[in-house]
């Protein structure tokens, strides 16, 4: 199999979710990726935990399959010297540092970029590189709006409940430097680039922010139903719950019929959605009552045989039941580690890298030897 990015090199200075989260990735993708860590002071999800799998925190095996370690302190002197060189025999420079830092030590995308203009500079922040405020992903995540749209009408807002904000800006800096990297191609051009978390967060508003920005349509908390669909929500049943997402009218004729309320579809106050949206109250005390008579499993049946769109909802070990997951040896001996993959299938390629996490500083004087020749 051939992997996309064979033969990049990667220096990877970031440290906990966001740029680690990227880095894996292109480590999936084929890049030698080498991970820069203090000695003593190292990347804290290593200590994230518990849980941890044979004394290895399963956090930190979440993000750092595919990578070598090298540890630098890099206000020494020395190893300093050793970091820039990396970096200036490296393809793509990823840090999230607090904006400023990797300037102060003399690894920031300017000072690098006089000397290699065609290296691609990938930084990840909360605000921007004009800002220095620390960002944490909670406050990203509060501040971006997404959290004043989750949980029921009253009560308090819910957080989204992994890291959002870290993962969108993860996810943000894989498509920037793939992008830089094909205009790279075509032009020999390198790039810096800037991924603010809360930019992020901003642009998963999509039709949320264009309600306000177009309608003035200030969005508010629905809990699981959608604001403008309907029925498009979480339902209770006989023994738990299901979603079901009505999209269209036709979709809304084949629920009435499972449901035994055929009539319901003809309704003129729910034979549009716009008619169902307006008369939420009334159709929903209709559907809540029948569904609850019959089991998940009965009711998803039916709705599949019908072609009504709906599901469960399931745990974390429901939802990785039968996934695509990937196994790798543990760092320190120990059982093995099972990850998930990337969230797409690339032909000819495989979907994680072959290269287990690595140990803090494992592959420092084999990378400083590949790298620089020394």
């Amino acid at each position: 199999m051939t992997r996309p990015l064979q033969g990049v090199r990667v220096l990877d200075l970031s440290r906990v979710l966001s740029g680690p989260f990227a880095s894996m990735s292109l480590a999936d993708l084929g890049a030698d990726v080498v991970k820069v860590e203090h000695p003593q002071r190292p990347d804290e999800t290593r200590s994230f935990g518990p849980p941890y799998v044979d004394g290895v925190s399963a956090y930190y095996l979440s993000t750092n399959r595919g990578k070598r370690s090298i540890t630098l302190d890099l206000k020494d002197p020395a190893d300093n010297a050793t970091a820039r060189k990396l970096a200036l025999a490296a393809d793509i420079v990823l840090e999230n540092f607090r904006p400023g830092v990797a300037g102060r030590l003399g690894l920031g995308a300017a000072a690098l970029r006089a000397e290699k203009p065609e290296l691609i500079y990938c930084s990840i922040s909360g605000f921007g590189q004009d800002d220095p405020r620390p960002a944490y992903d909670l406050v990203i995540q509060g501040m971006g709006g997404i959290v004043s749209l989750i949980g029921p009408p009253e009560g308090a807002p819910y957080k989204v409940a992994t890291s959002i904000a870290d993962l969108v800006a993860g996810q943000s800096a894989i498509s920037a430097i793939l992008a830089a990297m094909l205009r790279r191609e075509r032009t020999g051009e390198g790039a810096t680039i800037d991924v603010p978390m809360l930019d992020g967060q901003r642009a998963m508003l999509v039709y949320r922010a264009s309600n306000w920005l177009n309608a003035g349509i200030q969005p508010a908390r629905t809990g699981n139903a959608h604001a403008s669909l309907y029925p498009y929500a979480t339902f209770a049943v006989a023994d738990g719950y299901l979603n079901i997402a009505v999209a269209n009218d036709t979709q809304f004729t084949g629920l009435c019929r499972v449901l035994s309320h055929p009539a319901l579809a003809d309704d003129p106050r729910f034979a549009t959605n716009p008619a169902r949206v307006g008369n939420r109250a009334a159709l929903a005390a209709i559907l809540e009552a029948a569904l609850l008579e019959r089991s998940r499993a009965e009711w998803l049946a039916a709705f599949s045989a019908a072609g009504v769109p709906a599901g469960p909802i399931h745990t974390v070990a429901e939802a990785l039941e039968g996934a695509p997951l990937v196994t790798h040896d543990h760092p320190e001996g120990g059982r093995p580690v099972r990850t998930v993959p990337l969230p797409f299938i690339l032909s000819g390629a495989p979907r994680a890298s072959e290269r287990r996490a690595p140990r803090l500083g494992e592959h420092s004087a084999e990378v400083v030897s590949e790298w620089l020749g020394e």
